[in-house]
Formats: structure tokens, sequence, C-alpha cells
């Protein structure tokens, strides 16, 4: 956790977001939606927080459009991002970003397992001074035993491979400053891996920890494939560290082959060497040939990463716009309308 400016105990007091905005990405969400809209509405109604719920429709093909359309015309201070196919979960949280207006943006799953009850706890950490307010799960008892180990390790590695440090156990569930916000905004790259882009730009930081609560309806849209392109997509996107691993290892495996040929050329010296070597040239071929084909692999990903930049394309497209009504925006009270 890094330190904040220096506040007066006055400010700490007084100050508070004026505005509020909850982003929230939205994929076939169809049995949650209304639900999660409702849990926020209630945790700012406590909270006595003037708010905005920006939700990012992000190819949805059940009835969740349908449903969010109908929310932001009840509520005047909801707006819909109806983004013209599915970008990726990325991708909705920067469009989100764009469309939020407030003073101070928390960024959050809809499937429930981001209790809202949490945000006032960020909210604490932004009047404190803190540009940053992640919100760390304390456990990953309820994963899998492979998804557990398989998380530590990613973690492990982006922490010693990366220039900038992640917070093991920091989802997208955060809150980010006007100033942190507009950061992360500037940053337009295609291949965009959030976890490592909110850590990049810096800023004060600090850590809430949360428990995850059960998804309320409905099943997780990341299967074991999905986690795994994720993770190569947060690799190369956050180092070069896999370019560089490549050179070490084509100079070990090159030492190694250099070495072998001293020891086989000294044996046929001295001893002769009666025994065709065809094993150890078909073993030492297809190790030699693997290698290059990973090697060749890793270059790929970063090329093509390279190539998609140059196209210097918009990171989306919107569909269709329902933006919340400026007059419903600064009013507390609307976290008290009908449920």
């Amino acid at each position: 956790m890094s330190e904040p400016p220096d506040i007066s105990v006055e400010q700490r007091t007084l100050r508070a977001p004026a505005l509020l905005s909850i982003v929230a990405p939205v994929l076939n969400e169809e049995e949650t939606i209304v639900e999660f809209h409702r849990a926020v509405r209630r945790a700012m109604r406590d909270a006595g927080q003037a708010f905005e719920i920006v939700l990012v429709n992000d190819g949805s093909t059940d009835g969740a459009k349908r449903l969010m359309k109908e929310l932001c015309a009840r509520h005047a201070n909801t707006t819909l991002v109806d983004l013209s196919r599915n970008f990726g979960k990325e991708i909705a949280m920067t469009a989100g970003l764009d469309h939020a207006r407030g003073d101070a943006i928390v960024v959050m799953d809809a499937d429930l397992q981001h209790p809202p009850d949490v945000i006032p706890r960020l909210i604490e950490g932004w009047r404190e001074g803190y540009d940053v307010v992640n919100a760390i799960r304390r456990s990953r008892d309820d994963d899998a035993p492979l998804r557990r180990l398989t998380a530590r390790l990613f973690y492990r590695a982006m922490r010693s491979m990366g220039r900038v440090a992640l917070h093991e156990g920091a989802g997208d569930f955060r809150l980010l400053s006007r100033k942190a916000a507009d950061a992360v905004k500037s940053l337009r790259e295609q291949h965009r891996f959030m976890k490592g882009v909110f850590a990049w730009v810096g800023f004060p930081t600090k850590s809430v920890p949360f428990d995850v609560a059960p998804r309320f309806a409905g099943r997780t849209k990341f299967d074991i494939v999905k986690l795994w392109n994720f993770s190569i997509e947060g690799v190369t996107s956050h180092t070069l560290a896999p370019l560089k691993a490549s050179t070490y290892f084509g100079l070990i495996v090159a030492g190694l082959s250099f070495l072998s040929g001293l020891v086989y050329a000294a044996k046929a010296i001295l001893f002769g060497d009666p025994v065709q070597g065809f094993p150890t040239m078909i073993v030492t071929m297809s190790f030699l040939g693997g290698v290059q084909l990973i090697v060749l692999g890793v270059i790929g990903e970063y090329l093509g990463r390279v190539f998609n930049e140059t196209k210097n394309r918009p990171l989306y497209f919107v569909n269709e716009l329902i933006a919340a009504k400026e007059s419903a925006l600064g009013e507390a009270d609307e976290a008290r309308g009908a449920a």
C-alpha cells in the first residue's frame, strides 16, 4: 500500500465524491442484472451517496439488454452503453470508464460476487486521499485446488517479471479517482490487461479486504480455456520477459549443444565411435526443433500484437447509448428510488 497525499483531518471528514460512478460490464446476466441494480441502489441509499450506474452491454445474447433498457427507463441515473458486439470484458470496462462522469469510479462485476456493500469502504479510502482503492479477496478457498494453484503461480510470475507489481487477490473490483480514471482512459492499446493497466498508472493505492459472495444466478463466463488465454494476454501485455527468456533459453541450449559436441568429439578421438548415433541425433533434433517452435511462438505472440496496434482501430463501437439524465446525477435522493 502506497502513502496518500497529506490532507488534513477536516478534509478527510468533509471530502466525499459529489458523484460516484459505478461501472459494470454485462454479458448474459439476464438472471442477475435487476438484483444487481437493486443491491447497488440499496448500498448507495444506506451510504447517502449520489451516484450513477453505467451498464456496458458486451454483446449479450439473452434478455439482459432488454432488462437494462427497462432499468434506464425507470431510473434516471442509469446509463446503458450497448456495444456493437462482444469486445471482451477488458474493453467493456474501458467503455464504461469512457462514459462515467463521477468524481470517483467503482468498477465491479454484475454477478453480485463483488458485494455492493463493500463500496462505502472503498469510498472511505478515497476520502483518505488514495486515488486507487483495490478490493482484495481474503481467500480463494471456494475455488478448485487447481485454480487456486494456477492463480498463485500467475501472480507470483507477474510480480517477478513485470515492471510494476500486481496485488495478489486484486480483481477488477476497485475504486479510481477521476485523476486515475483519466490516466487509465489515456492508454488505448488494443490488447488490454486491465489489472496491469491499473497498476501501471501508479498513484497512491490502498487495499481493502472483502469476501467474494456466491453468484446470485447463472454460471461463470470464464472457463479453463478463457483463463489460459487471459493469462497469456496478461503476460504479453504486461512484460517483455518471455522474449528475454527465449533469448536466454536459446543461449543455454546452444551452450549445451557446444559442450556435447566437445564431449562426443573427445570420445570419438580417444575411444572411437563404433555405434552409430542415430537415437542421439533424433532426440537432439527433436529437442532443438521444439525449442525453435517455442521461441517462434513467443515472437509470434508479440508480433501479432504489434500488427493489431499498428492498425490503430477504435477499441469499440457503440450500437446504442442511453445516457443518464444530467438532472438526476447530483441527487443523493435518487438512491432512495423505487426498487
